[in-house]
Order: C-alpha cells, then sequence, then structure tokens
C-alpha cells in the first residue's frame, strides 16, 4: 500500500478512537450528573484520564520507536475496548474508583492512539511541498471535530440504548478499525532503524524541549477555564440547562476542530518548505490569543453571556490556529529516525499542561472565581509566547 492508503488507514482508525472517546467523556458526564455528582467532582473522575496520558506519552513514544508505530496504536485500539467492555457491568458496580481506573485504561488508550497516529505522518509525507503541514492540520483538525460529534453520539446512544448497552455497540465499531489494522497497516511504520534505548525517550534536543514547554502552557491556559469552571459558570451564573451547556461546548470544539483542519488555507497553505509556518507564527499567534481572555475577564460583568460567546468563538479561532502550527512544528521537527520520541515527549507536556489546567480551573474558580481563570489562562499563553520564542528557528 502507497502513503496516501497508509494515511488513510491511520485517520480512519484515529477517527474511530476520536468518536468513542468523546462519546464516553460524555456518556460518563451525564451518568454521574443523573447521580447527582456536581460537575467539579465529575471533573476529578477524569484526573486519571490526564495523569496517565502524561506517562503515556513519555513511555509511548519509546515503544513506538522500538516496536513499530502499528503496534503501539493497535495497542491503544485495544485498551479502549477494554475500557469500554469494563463499563458494561451491572450499574451498581459503577463506583467512583471502577469508573476512574476505566478511565485511566482510556487515557493511556487515547495517548497511544494520537501519538501513533502524529508520529506516522512523519514517515509518510514530505515536508518539501506543504504535504507535512496540510496532513498533520487535517488529521489534528478532523480529530477534534469528531470528539464534538462524539458528545452528541453519547448523547443519543444513552437516550436510545442506554449506557451499557451504548459501550457495547462502540466497543464493536473500535473491534472493526482493529482488525483492519491488524491486517492492512504497515508493520515498519515509525520503527527506528537503531534500537532506542530506554532513556531515549526524554528529548535532549533544545527545540523539542522549549516547545514542548510552551505546548505545555498553551494547553493548560485553555482548560484552566474551560474543562471545570466554564460548565459550572454557564450552568450556575448564566443558568444554562445541562442540555443547552453540553450542546455549546460540542459545537465550540466542532468549530474549533474544522479551523484546525484548515488552518494551511487560513495562514496560506505552504507550497515550499520556505513558507511552512514558523516559531514565530506561532509567538504572534500565541500573543493575539493572551488578548481574548484578558478582554473577557474585563469584560464579564457588564454583559457575561455576550462575553461567554464572543469570547469562546474568537478563542476557538486563535487558540485551533496556534494548536495546528504547534502540531506541525514538533512533527517538522521530529527526528526522521525514531519520531514518536519527539513527538511522544512534546504530547506528554501537552498532557501535563491539561492535567494543571484541569486541577486549576477547579480550584481557582471555586477560590477566586471566572475572572480570574481568565487572568490565569492570559499568563500561561503570554507564558507560552515566551517559550516559543527560544525554540531554534533551523
Amino acid at each position: 500500500m502507497n502513503a496516501t492508503q497508509q494515511y488513510g488507514i491511520v485517520t480512519t482508525n484515529y477517527w474511530a478512537f476520536t468518536l468513542t472517546d468523546g462519546a464516553l467523556r460524555m456518556l460518563v458526564l451525564l451518568y454521574f450528573y443523573q447521580l447527582g455528582y456536581t460537575p467539579l467532582a465529575i471533573a476529578m473522575l477524569f484526573l486519571f484520564y490526564e495523569f496517565f496520558g502524561v506517562v503515556t506519552n513519555l513511555v509511548g513514544g519509546w515503544l513506538g520507536a522500538r516496536l513499530g508505530l502499528n503496534v503501539t496504536m493497535n495497542i491503544g485500539l485495544s485498551l479502549q475496548i477494554i475500557a469500554l467492555l469494563m463499563l458494561t457491568v451491572p450499574n451498581e458496580w459503577l463506583g467512583v474508583v471502577y469508573v476512574m481506573l476505566a478511565q485511566a485504561l482510556s487515557g493511556i488508550a487515547k495517548d497511544l492512539n494520537k501519538m501513533s497516529a502524529k508520529s506516522s505522518i512523519k514517515s509518510l509525507a514530505s515536508d518539501t511541498d506543504g504535504t507535512l503541514y496540510k496532513w498533520v492540520s487535517v488529521l489534528t483538525g478532523s480529530k477534534n471535530a469528531l470528539k464534538g460529534v462524539g458528545f452528541f453520539l453519547g448523547a443519543v446512544l444513552l437516550e436510545l440504548v442506554g449506557f451499557a448497552n451504548a459501550m457495547w455497540i462502540m466497543a464493536a465499531m473500535l473491534t472493526v478499525a482493529l482488525t483492519v489494522s491488524f491486517i492492512f497497516l504497515d508493520g515498519s511504520l515509525g520503527k527506528a532503524k537503531n534500537k532506542s534505548k530506554f532513556t531515549e525517550m526524554f528529548s535532549k534536543t533544545p527545540a523539542i524541549n522549549w516547545l514542548s514547554a510552551a505546548r505545555f502552557f498553551l494547553f493548560g491556559a485553555r482548560d484552566i477555564w474551560f474543562v471545570v469552571a466554564l460548565p459550572i459558570y454557564l450552568q450556575s451564573v448564566l443558568n444554562w440547562s445541562h442540555y443547552e451547556v453540553g450542546t455549546f461546548m460540542a459545537l465550540w470544539i466542532i468549530g474549533y476542530g474544522i479551523i484546525q483542519a484548515s488552518t494551511p488555507k487560513i495562514l496560506g497553505l505552504a507550497k515550499s518548505q520556505n513558507n511552512n509556518p514558523t516559531v514565530s507564527t506561532a509567538m504572534k499567534l500565541a500573543v493575539a490569543l493572551a488578548l481574548v481572555p484578558l478582554i473577557m475577564a474585563w469584560q464579564l460583568m457588564d454583559n457575561p453571556q455576550v462575553v461567554i460567546i464572543v469570547g469562546l468563538s474568537l478563542f476557538a479561532l486563535f487558540f485551533a490556529l496556534n494548536s495546528a502550527v504547534h502540531s506541525y512544528l514538533i512533527v517538522a521537527m521530529a527526528n526522521e529516525d525514531g519520531a514518536s520520541k519527539d513527538v511522544g515527549f512534546y504530547y506528554m507536556a501537552n498532557a501535563g499542561g491539561r492535567l494543571i489546567g484541569t486541577v486549576l480551573s477547579g480550584y481557582v474558580y471555586q477560590v477566586f472565581g471566572m475572572e480570574a481563570c481568565l487572568l490565569f489562562a492570559f499568563v500561561f499563553i503570554l507564558a507560552s509566547a515566551a517559550l516559543v520564542l527560544r525554540v531554534p528557528s533551523s
């Protein structure tokens, strides 16, 4: 199979996984909401999901380089199937600890799948004609759009077939994807020519280290106000219903994903390597993004509903463009031999940012309020802009 066909298999696997990932999150959210858990308590269910993402990206990149990306992708699909099947048990078994363990497996699966998909593009696309930039943007953007679709899927499945049956349906869907991957995905994809040592899972390249630090603060900035604070604010202050909150956030994620996939067109798709986005592009986009939460915090008290809707729309635009440029830069800068080590290290920082953002979102909102969450996001984005400037341009 040629590179385009292999890319098609990788992307289809990633899409199938992402649908179940978004649906599972919505199913768990709705189920525990029905049990009377507060939004903050529900968010804490996903801490293991984020924590194990940090560990998985670090170790998974080394495994991908050593065993091949088809192996790590198939392991990710298999673990997600197991996590889904764990939740088919009777309702009385679905305690907090049990669900957290299932979410931990799902978190490991998600980051193995993401790392494998994004690392594989390094082996399949050229950076000299803009193909790498375009393929990374499409993969990243479509994933986020489908995660929003997954939110809808989870709500529909819960309504039509119930919690356990929804898990069976999604497990069956992933089993088909796993079978196709196992049969057709190239076994040598992403495998390093030189055997990778375990200590090599930590990046020794300054460019990767600085870019990873910038990614940490970029995604921490988003989750500080988006993950926990925003849903609670929409419900408790703006009096939105649970359905309205879920629909709004799902549409935001879909729109954000569409923007990511369209980044090459929005910024001007590169026709040659010299015109691809640079660290300067990432820095300028970060500065523009930082202004959004700052202005929102300033204006929030005057007209909160308008500020939230307009502000979120602008945040989606600049954050999606920034994230897509970051995703391109890491794949472009990754070592050709065993790219998954660098990509895995980078997405470890991404997961770490999400983890600290989730914790701070609950704490800062509870103690200081929404304006403080937005100001924290502003500071984090400025830190990301400053750190990305330290990345060597060549």
